[in-house]
């Protein structure tokens, strides 16, 4: 069985969130190997430079690049740089494949992430440009213990509070292996000292009483929450919650989303841009956007022994072919574009570009008259997760107490993706509200505008990012990430962190590392 094979079984047999965690596990999201690397050493010498494509990757190599002495221009498909680092607002469009166009009507204020929503602290590359470029972040709140876990055929369909499933699951396992390690059964794994040790541990770890019972009381509800909180007055003193019993919580397998917030990938700190991703991509205009050309759409690349020719259209004009020359090109324009584009290279790398699809991803954001989920259930931030097909909720970061908000409605991966993808706007708004109401009863009264995005019918990026196994990194990986001729391919697709702006930002540097060498020792290996 392939690793693809086998998370596609996951995503269908459990929810998007499991089928995620998976990911994570199995390597698709890893540490960034990023140390700020040192001024290109030499000079461009006024070599020139042609980048295709401004999202993260061409926004670095042209920031690095032209620092290091190089004439650089970028053609960008869009009216706009950034890629998929993407912010949408009251007054934006977009229009997809297919034709339909919308218009964004968020209040002043309200945006919404279709692409990355959150930097790990550990993403070093992207917080040290946030650094250099004065772009200002703030926690992303990830994990809430007071969001929602919510299963359609468990509790009733009743959500359940991650403190609770949480608390349930680490106290039934603590109270199971009390049991067993009070029967002898663990003598032969641990010592009579260590047995001490563990019980302890595990009486504090999963809440159990004097007993080592998991049961109503204080121990449990310090855990997982009181019926009633603790009070003032006569009526103050507080009410202990009933805890679940272990078969119940494993056969519920809420349980399963669990590691996902506890993932090295989500753990705290994660951060965000004040005011929306795309923050990023602005500072990086700032710098470099007298070197972009917008709205031009590649539909050749060429290369002989003295330089590179790009043939691009005008996107504003389509038919009227114009030409860009330059000594060089680093390309990052999406594999699952690229591949349908000519491009003058040998064949590794064309079978190289032609071997990776995407992955497919949907994302639904909702504006509402009032932050119900802070008012009425104390979520502040965080990500709920539920096995319906909008796959999982995500609060708002910033914001608090303020009158409106835009909710993350639904995020889905594979199956669920294909099923909203294949949905007009409008109706992936629909089943975004149909399968919410579900978790939160206040979307019928409070509920204003959407904005969808499905990746797969994105004109710029054809998927959500590239999709590789063991066997086709083996195979091709290498020869993606070399230096052919005077073209040389970066994006996240040319990383071992896919999806990850992170990714883009690593196999940016490297590759212009690569075509800098080649530069400095006349164009030769």
């Amino acid at each position: 069985m392939t690793r693809r094979q086998l998370l596609r079984m996951i995503g269908v047999a459990g929810s998007g969130a499991l089928m995620y965690q998976a990911m994570s596990g199995l390597g698709f999201a890893a540490e960034s190997t990023y140390r700020r690397p040192p001024p290109l050493t030499g000079s461009g010498n006024g070599a020139s430079v042609l980048i295709l494509g401004a999202g993260l990757a061409g926004l670095v190599a042209a920031y690095e690049l032209r620092k290091a002495g190089y004439k650089v221009q970028v053609l960008e498909y869009n009216q706009r740089a950034g890629g998929r680092n993407w912010t949408l607002r009251g007054g934006d469009t977009y229009t997809e494949l297919g034709g339909h166009t919308q218009t964004c009507q968020f209040d002043q204020g309200q945006y919404f992430n279709p692409g990355p929503w959150r930097i790990p602290y550990h993403h070093y590359g992207v917080l040290d440009y946030c650094r250099q470029l004065g772009v200002a972040l703030e926690p992303f709140v990830q994990v809430n213990h007071n969001a929602y876990f919510h299963g359609r055929d468990v509790y009733g369909g009743k959500p359940q509070r991650l403190r609770e499933v949480k608390a349930d699951f680490q106290g039934g396992i603590s109270e199971l292996l009390a049991k067993a390690s009070s029967k002898g059964r663990l003598d032969d794994l641990v010592t009579k000292e260590d047995r001490e040790i563990l019980l302890e541990a595990l009486r504090q770890w999963g809440g159990l009483n004097k007993d080592f019972a998991y049961a109503s009381g204080i121990e449990s509800s310090e855990h997982r929450g009181y019926t009633r909180d603790a009070g003032g007055g006569a009526l103050g003193k507080p009410e202990f919650s009933k805890p679940a019993n272990l078969h119940d919580v494993l056969n519920a397998r809420l349980w399963s989303n669990i590691a996902a917030s506890d993932q090295y990938e989500y753990q705290t700190t994660m951060m965000q841009p004040v005011g929306g991703m795309d923050a990023i991509a602005r500072a990086f205009t700032r710098e470099v956007g007298s070197l972009i050309r917008y709205g031009a759409k590649v539909t050749d690349i060429a290369q002989d022994g003295q330089g590179v020719t790009v043939t691009w259209e005008d996107t504003k004009a389509p038919g009227t072919k114009q030409q860009s020359k330059a000594d060089w090109c680093l390309c990052t324009i999406p594999l699952s574009i690229l591949s349908q584009i000519p491009i003058q290279v040998g064949s590794a790398m064309s079978a190289a570009i032609g071997a990776v699809p995407y992955m497919s991803s949907s994302k639904v954001g909702l504006q509402f008259s009032r932050r119900f989920w802070e008012e009425d259930d104390a979520i502040y931030g965080g990500v709920s997760f539920s096995d319906l097909p909008i796959g999982m909720l995500s609060y708002p970061s910033h914001g608090f107490g303020t009158k409106k908000g835009v909710l993350l409605g639904s995020y889905t991966f594979f199956t669920e993706a294909f099923e909203f993808t294949a949905l007009d706007p409008a109706e992936r708004i629909r089943k975004a509200l149909e399968y919410g109401r579900q978790i939160h009863p206040q979307y019928d009264k409070t509920f204003e505008n959407g904005m969808a995005v499905a990746w797969h019918r994105s004109p710029f990026t054809l998927g959500c990012f590239g999709w590789w196994t063991d066997e086709k990194r083996e195979k091709h990986y290498a020869d993606l990430c070399a230096v052919d001729g005077r073209i040389a391919l970066a994006g996240e697709h040319a990383s071992y962190l896919p999806a990850w702006q992170e990714g883009a930002i690593l196999s940016s540097l490297s590759a212009i590392d690569q075509l800098h060498r080649r530069a400095l020792a006349g164009g030769h290996a």
